[in-house]
C-alpha cells in the first residue's frame, strides 16, 4: 500500500492511500481520518460513501467531518465511488461509469470486470483497514451522500450486525423506481429487476429493516428531489415502524454546503451508537 499524503489535522492525521485491489480489478485510492486516540489503540470508524462523479477527495476537503470526528475520537474512511483507470470501462455520461459506481457488484459487459464496488466496500477495504491500521472493526458505523447514501442504507440493512447506526444526506432511497437507480441498474445487473432488489433501501426498509438507529436529512429545495424519493423510504420506515429520523430540512438543496451544515449532528448521532456498551 501506498501512502500519497498524511497531514495533521485537529490533532489526527488525515491520510491519503492506494493499494492494488482484487475486487475491481485496479488501483484504488481511499482516504482515512485518524484522530489523535489513534496513537493509544483502536478507535470506532465511520464509513462516508460518497456520490455521483465524486472521488475519494470531494467529502474529505468538503464535508467538515474532521473536527467533529477528532471531537468523538472516531476515525473517518473516503473511499472512492468507483474503479479507475485506462481500462476500466467508462460512458459519456456523468452518471454511468467512472465515478458512478452505484456500490454494486456488475455482472453485465462492459462493467463486470471492474466494478465490484459492493465487495470493495463490503469485504476488501475493511479487512485492509483492519490490518494496517488502529480501527475497531466491532465499532463500524455507515453514512453517506446522494449515491452515497443509497449505498449507506443498502449495505447497513444487507449486513446484520455489521454497523451499530445508519445515517444519510439526500439518498436515492427509491433507485428501482427512478431514473437515477434504473438505467445503473440496467447497465450493471442487468434487466431481471430481481436483482435489483438488494440495492434499494425502501424494498429492504419493506423487507427486513435496520437493526439500530437511523438518521436521513434531505433538502427542501433539493434540485433532485424527484429523483431521489425520500417520500418512498418514508412510508416504508412508516410500514415498518422501523426507528428512524427523517428531517425535511427547509430551503438547503444538494450541495455540499447542505452536508456539512448537518455533519456534526450526524457525527453526534453515529457516537452515541458506536460507543453504547
Amino acid at each position: 500500500m501506498e501512502t500519497v499524503a498524511e497531514n495533521k489535522a485537529f490533532g489526527g492525521i488525515q491520510g491519503v492511500y492506494r493499494h492494488a485491489s482484487k475486487a475491481t480489478g485496479c488501483e484504488m485510492t481511499f482516504g482515512l481520518f485518524l484522530p489523535e486516540e489513534a496513537k493509544d489503540g483502536p478507535v470506532p470508524v465511520l464509513w462516508y460513501l460518497s456520490g455521483l462523479t465524486c472521488t475519494h477527495e470531494n467529502a474529505m476537503t468538503k464535508a467538515g467531518a474532521q473536527s467533529w470526528a477528532a471531537e468523538q475520537g472516531i476515525a473517518l474512511v473516503f473511499p472512492d465511488t468507483s474503479p479507475r483507470g485506462e481500462d476500466v470501462a467508462d460512458d459519456d455520461a456523468y452518471d454511468l461509469g467512472k465515478g458512478a459506481g452505484f456500490y454494486v457488484n456488475a455482472t453485465q459487459a462492459p462493467w463486470a470486470p471492474h466494478f465490484s464496488m459492493w465487495d470493495y466496500i463490503a469485504e476488501e477495504l475493511p479487512a485492509l483497514l483492519g490490518e494496517t491500521f488502529p480501527i475497531d472493526l466491532t465499532r463500524q458505523a455507515i453514512t453517506g451522500h446522494s449515491m452515497g447514501g443509497h449505498g449507506a442504507l443498502t449495505l447497513a440493512m444487507n449486513l446484520p450486525g455489521r454497523f451499530k447506526s445508519v445515517s444519510a444526506f439526500a439518498p436515492i432511497s427509491n433507485p428501482t423506481a427512478s431514473d437515477w437507480g434504473r438505467k445503473q441498474l440496467t447497465a450493471y445487473l442487468g434487466a431481471d429487476e430481481a436483482t435489483w432488489a438488494k440495492h434499494d433501501s425502501t424494498l429492504l426498509m419493506r423487507e427486513t429493516g435496520f437493526d439500530g438507529p437511523i438518521l436521513i436529512d434531505t433538502g427542501t429545495s433539493d434540485q433532485f428531489l424527484d429523483l431521489l424519493k425520500p417520500e418512498a423510504l418514508a412510508h416504508a420506515v412508516a410500514e415498518r415502524r422501523q426507528q428512524a429520523t427523517l428531517r425535511m430540512q427547509p430551503g438547503y438543496d444538494h450541495s455540499y454546503f447542505f452536508v456539512s451544515s448537518f455533519m456534526e449532528e450526524h457525527i453526534a448521532f453515529h457516537a452515541d451508537a458506536l460507543y453504547q456498551d
